[in-house]
Parts: C-alpha cells; structure tokens; sequence
C-alpha cells in the first residue's frame, strides 16, 4: 500500500522546507524549545498558510520566532511531529535516509549483525523518527507505523531499509488503534520481499525461539525484556516459578533453563501464545516447564483457592492505560495482580513485575507496591528498577519513551 500527501508537493519546496508555519499560542514554547517532539492541538493558536495530512510545518513561537520543522496532521490530537530543530535542514528524501542510517548504525556497535539475532532498528522518538519504529528478526524486518506522516512516506522509507539493511522481507504493522487516533487506513502486509509461511527463528541468549511475524503481539516479541530475562533468571536457581502473561514463553524458558529454577508454570490467554510458547519449549529441549491458556486473574484467583504456592512470581501484563485520564483504574488492576501475587508467594520468594505503559511513572509503580504491601501485611524490597533494552534508548527530551518498568522485588 503506497500514500500519497494531496499536499504533499504543494507545501515541500525543492529544498523540502515547508512554507506554512504553525505558530504557538503565547507561553507555550517551553517542551519544543526543550526539543520535545509531540505538539497537541491545544498548544496551536493558528496555521499562517496551508497544511493538509503528513505536510511540512515549521513551529514558531507566538513572535513568529523558529523552534523546528515537523509533520502536519489535522485529524490527530497530537497535531504535529517534530523531527528537526535547524532551520537550514530540510525534511527530504535525504533526511529520512540519515536518520535511519545512523539509528542501525548504533544498533551494528550495540549488537553487532549476527543473523540469527533479534534487535530493534529503530525506536520512534529516541531516534528522531517520532512515529515509526523497525525491528529485525534473523533477516526479516516489521516496521510498526504509529502516525500518518510516517505511512505517507512509506515507499521512502522501505526504499532506505533495503538499501540499508538488505532483508529478505519487510512488512508493515499498525495497532487498530493507533490507526483511529491518526485517521489512517489500516497498515499491514509485506511491502518487500517474501515473508516465510511459519515462524521466524531467532536465538536469545542461547535459546531459540519461533516468532510470528504475522499476527503476534507488538511487533511478534517482546524485545525490550531481552536484558531483563537474563538479570532475573539469576535469581530462581531451584524456584518454583509461576510466569503470568508469559506470551510465547521467553521467561518462562529463560528461568528454567539460564536461572536453572525447578519448574516453571506459564499462563497466558492466547491459546496461539501458548502453542508457540510449548513449541519453543519443545525446541530448546526444556522439559521442566508447563504452560496453560488461561486469563490471568482467574489462573491467581484458581491457583489461591487451590492452596497453590510459589518461590517467584513473575508478571509481564499488556499495557493497563495509554494515558493519564485513565491512569487509576489501570493502577487499580496492576494493584490487584500484584497484591494477589504477593499472597502466593512463599517467605523470600521473588517477585518480577513489569509495566508497559508509559502513562504509568516509576514513582506510580512504587505506590502501587507500597500499597500492596500495606494489604498483604508483608513486605517488598525492591532489589532492582530496570527498564527496556539499550537497543531502545530512552530520549532526555522526550520522557514518554521510558515506558517499561521491569521491579525485582524480594518479599520476605
């Protein structure tokens, strides 16, 4: 599927600056100067000219005075994206191929080019590509679009990943909602190449694993827990380990066979997670783990009534909230898995638990702890805050990108 801007000509000149200027309401300046990339509807007074979905803008202050050059979209709240913060550069052909460029340059000097290994490419804002993100399996990449500029300039961008990467295949994800929020059409499908008809086997820390490049979560692995299942596995040499949303079995295979635990028991809803999670273990030969699909908060309340108990708990949930408006309830359910957790847990046991969404701070999570110990009647000492891999780096400027908390957590 190919965009075309209906403005997209009319508003980049030949030296790709754009003519109409989006200018700030007074005093709202600050996080742009700042260099945060995201511009919501609220901090717009005006547009002085034109700007139709995915075209060039330049912010400015209420004095008319340059911040930086962005994309345009007018059916989003987050109006406009910044990608540039000089006044001489302009967002072309060439600017997307820099960026890409040096965002897989980094990720060679992080991880190297083994083929076999998983790694994320790019990370949207982190790497000055608010919008987009590319990840690659073995020699197979996904890019996730996340905003309408991004899926207008897509057969530029697939052009510089061939050019770039030379994978075997490309294809292209969008989350149902994300796609609303935008007011884009519904993105997938592979756009280079030819996608394998099963899995796509990658190897992590000595285990491999099949990846469902497909219809699988995220973009078909959960790639920001790389570090963390090798940190925690460390900690549950001869536990008994429960793995609660334990997807295709990544920790639930890092626990039993790196952390050496006496037997693991993942629990997932999707009854495909949990036929690729045995499939994974089948694969790695690793006999002491079991996996059953099951929604998590009844597997706890069925494990509880059966006086089922465990030496760690490990919880990876999907994302609670995507923003603040609903940030008590989701801290609610992340009180509730926790605390119901914590009660299964033996004297010293460990607890993993995770959180994806970024509307949630660590100083949220941490309360959420400190209450759960406070109904439990135990306490939580928190051994270890970790967060995403390095191959997604967290921007200074734009905190957003700190989304996961990963707490290792002893209870006595």
């Amino acid at each position: 599927m190919s965009f075309a801007g209906p403005h997209e000509q009319q508003r980049e000149t030949a030296t790709g600056f754009g003519v109409t200027l989006a200018v700030l309401r007074k005093g709202r300046a600050g996080p742009f100067l700042g260099r945060h990339p995201w511009v919501f509807e609220s901090a717009i007074d005006r547009l002085d000219g034109q700007a139709g979905p995915g075209d060039v803008v330049e912010l400015v202050t209420d004095k008319r005075r340059f911040i930086a050059r962005g994309l345009y979209n007018p059916d989003s709240r987050l109006r406009v994206r910044l990608y540039s913060w000089r006044s001489d550069q302009p967002l072309d052909d060439a600017f997307w191929h820099m960026r890409l460029r040096q965002a897989i340059e980094f990720r060679r000097q992080l991880a190297g080019d083994d083929p076999d290994q998983a790694v994320r490419l790019v990370f949207s804002e982190s790497d000055g590509l608010s919008g987009l993100i590319v990840d690659r399996y073995a020699r197979h990449l996904v890019v996730q679009v996340n905003c309408l500029a991004m899926a207008m300039r897509q057969d530029q961008l697939v052009s510089s990943l061939v050019d770039l990467v030379a994978p075997d295949s490309i294809s292209l994800r969008c989350e149902a909602g994300i796609c609303k929020s935008e007011g884009m059409s519904p993105v997938g499908g592979t756009v280079y190449g030819q996608m394998p008809e099963g899995p796509v086997f990658i190897q992590e820390h000595g285990l491999r694993f099949g990846v469902d490049l497909t219809t699988g979560q995220k973009t078909g692995f959960y790639l920001d827990q790389r570090d963390n299942r090798r940190q925690v596995a460390a900690y549950l040499k001869d536990r008994r380990v429960l793995d609660l949303f334990c997807y295709t079995g990544a920790f639930s295979l890092a626990a039993a066979r790196i952390g050496h635990a006496q037997h693991v028991l993942g629990v997932d809803v999707s009854d495909r997670a949990i036929s690729m999670a045995r499939a994974n273990a089948e694969l790695n030969g690793i006999a002491n783990v079991s996996f059953q699909q099951q929604d998590a908060f009844q597997a706890l309340d069925a494990l509880h009534d059966a006086g089922r108990r465990f030496d760690a708990v490990i919880l990876d949930p999907p994302k609670f909230t995507r923003t603040r408006q609903s940030l008590t309830e989701a801290l609610r359910a992340y009180h509730r898995i926790n605390r119901m957790a914590v009660e299964l847990l033996e004297p010293g046991g460990i607890l993993v638990t995770c959180s994806c969404s970024g509307s949630v701070t660590r100083e949220d999570f941490l309360q959420m702890l400190a209450g759960v110990a406070q109904k439990t009647a135990r306490d939580i000492q928190v051994l270890a805050q970790r967060g995403a891999s390095p191959d997604h780096p967290t921007s200074a400027s734009c905190r957003e990108t700190e989304y996961l908390k990963c707490f290792l957590c002893r209870v006595p």
